[in-house]
């Protein structure tokens, strides 16, 4: 039996006015995954666990079926095992985004998506201004990177707050809170925005007319988790396509293996193709293969419903469509596949929301359900599950 995942995150989404009333899987023209919908079974799945916020940290943890409440000990030593960053039993590690403040205003989570090389330079330069014991800077794609403390300071009573979840408010009333060492990250907050606003990199994006970095924002502190091997759960050979850090780390901590795939992004400038190719030749040699895409998450913080859609559009043709034609074509060969957001993220907000997700799984064993399209309404009146780490498992059960 081959598996394949596909998650499109942060695809689902409410109606919008600017698509006439459609939510962008109702907008989107994507003929392979309404296919696949008409042809097993449709449903939602609840990945944010209650008293969890809607992250992809909590809710792709759902979604490979392990229990959020059980193996999530914060969002950035995640994506600490994808840097190769070895995290001791009392290191603590946080989210370091790089973000646009404008008159005390979060206006962009990703200071403008600036290249790798800017974020690079920003903090390497914040790094020589801010000299404090076991603090390092780690460099990661774009405006995501990450602060580890290998100082002996805790943060388990310190209140932090992502902020993508905070678009057009004020930052000082969301800034670290609730325990001692919350007055180092505002510390390095206030260095940052010091060291930033003069420097070259700013001058020379304002005046391209791209958003600076202006900050840093700290965030998803946590520690290294113990988690059992994927193989050992399941018996079966994973690996994981990606752009994204936060992924590629719970492949690392679950023994996947990471399918590299020249020119991809987080964003919708992606190799859509390129995911959908390695995909099917990493089924040579995997039981079970995870095409993660990013962009419709992006287009919802940024409030862009039309990029959305069109992210939606391509993952159709170029993976979920393939995909379909290599299974299917394989001759006596079983085969399962299970196409699914992580959570939703709102265009009209541009924020995550707990909403349980939509899913069609089709392949062998799997009867139509009757679904005559994919949208969250058809999911709706499916199966639901209200533990989202039991839906891999239901994937997997043998027919």
């Amino acid at each position: 039996m081959k598996y394949v995942m596909v998650i499109a995150d942060g695809a689902a989404d409410h109606p919008l006015g600017e698509l006439g009333g459609r939510t962008p899987f109702e907008a989107a023209r994507k003929p392979h995954t309404d296919a696949l919908a008409r042809a097993g079974l449709c449903g939602t799945a609840a990945t944010t666990p209650p008293g969890f916020s809607a992250g992809s940290d909590i809710c792709c943890l759902s979604l490979l079926g392990y229990d959020p409440a059980q193996y999530h000990r914060g969002r950035s030593p995640l994506e600490a095992a994808a840097l190769g960053i070895d995290l001791g039993s009392g290191d603590w590690v946080h989210r370091c985004n790089l973000v646009t403040i404008e008159d005390g205003i979060m206006r962009d989570h990703s200071a403008g998506h600036l290249p790798s090389e800017d974020s690079r330079r920003l903090l390497r330069d914040l790094a020589a201004e801010v000299r404090c014991p076991g603090l390092e800077f780690h460099p990661g794609v774009s405006y995501r990177n990450l602060l580890a403390d290998r100082g002996g300071r805790a943060y388990a009573d310190v209140t932090t707050v992502p902020p993508h979840d905070i678009p057009g408010e004020s930052a000082a009333a969301h800034l670290p809170s609730g325990g001692a060492n919350a007055a180092l990250l505002r510390e390095i907050f206030e260095t940052s925005g010091r060291l930033f606003a003069g420097h070259e990199v700013n001058r020379r994006r304002t005046a391209a007319g791209q958003r600076p970095a202006t900050h840093v924002w700290l965030w998803g502190s946590g520690q290294k988790p113990q988690m059992p091997a994927f193989a050992d759960l399941h018996g079966l050979r994973g690996g994981i396509i990606t752009a994204v850090d936060l992924l590629a780390g719970i492949g690392a901590l679950i023994g996947f293996e990471r399918i590299e795939v020249p020119g991809i992004t987080g964003y919708h400038d992606t190799d859509y193709a390129a995911k959908g190719r390695h995909a099917i030749d990493a089924l040579g040699h995997l039981d079970f293969v995870v095409v993660h895409v990013e962009a419709p998450d992006e287009a919802s913080h940024q409030g862009d419903a039309a990029t959305k859609v069109a992210s939606i559009e391509a993952i159709d043709t170029h993976i979920v469509g393939p995909l379909l034609e290599n299974l299917r074509a394989r001759g006596g060969s079983s085969w399962r596949l299970l196409y699914l957001p992580d959570h939703y993220t709102c265009v009209d907000n541009r924020k995550h929301d707990p909403t349980p997700v939509p899913f069609p799984m089709a392949g062998t064993g799997l009867a139509p359900g009757g679904a005559s399209a994919f949208t969250e309404r058809e999911a709706a009146s499916g199966l639901h599950l209200e533990r989202g780490h039991d839906l891999l498992p239901r994937f997997f059960r043998t027919p």
